[in-house]
């Protein structure tokens, strides 16, 4: 829009504000390590030690340059805090930040277990479950209506009845 300004505006030419209402996912790398150190309050110097240690990969621009997504900038915030005010050493935040991986890992596939789980209790609890012996005497879900399989096509009916312990005779 022209003459309106949103959150993301600037002032084109002519003085004329416009806005270009793009959004971003916070994984995308699009700060240059200038950008990203300011936003971190850190000297790009910083930037750069921390990407040689592990602790923030960036992306790769195609000239090889270095690009930050806000994510990125989020974790140079959350090591510069550990650092100065946990008093937190390098090493200590690498690990802080890998178990904090590993965490949101093991988090997102709980919560896609129990989905899965919950689809499964769902469909099970809206079919009738119905089991049978087959013809060797295991036991086989069926569905509802259907019989197993006769051995053999007499159509007899056996039935069992547990033993009777023998009765013992009076004297």
């Amino acid at each position: 829009m022209v003459g309106d300004a949103g959150p993301l505006g600037g002032r084109g030419p002519a003085g004329l504000r416009i806005d270009v209402d793009l959004l971003v996912d916070e994984t995308t790398p699009v700060f240059v390590i200038s950008v990203a150190a300011k936003l971190a309050g850190m000297h790009p110097q910083t930037l750069r030690q921390y990407d040689r240690l592990g602790l923030v990969t960036p992306g790769r621009a195609a000239g090889r340059g270095r690009r930050y997504s806000a994510r990125d900038v989020a974790v140079l915030r959350e090591v510069q805090r550990l650092s100065q005010q946990e008093g937190v050493n390098l090493a200590g935040i690498k690990r802080i930040l890998e178990l904090e991986l590993e965490n949101d890992r093991l988090r997102d596939q709980t919560r896609r277990l129990h989905d899965e789980l919950t689809d499964l209790r769902d469909r099970v609890a809206t079919r009738r479950r119905v089991f049978a012996a087959d013809p060797s005497g295991g036991i086989v879900a069926m569905e509802p209506g259907r019989r197993p399989e006769r051995l053999s096509p007499s159509g007899a009916l056996v039935v069992w009845r547990p033993r009777q312990p023998p009765r013992r005779q009076a004297p």
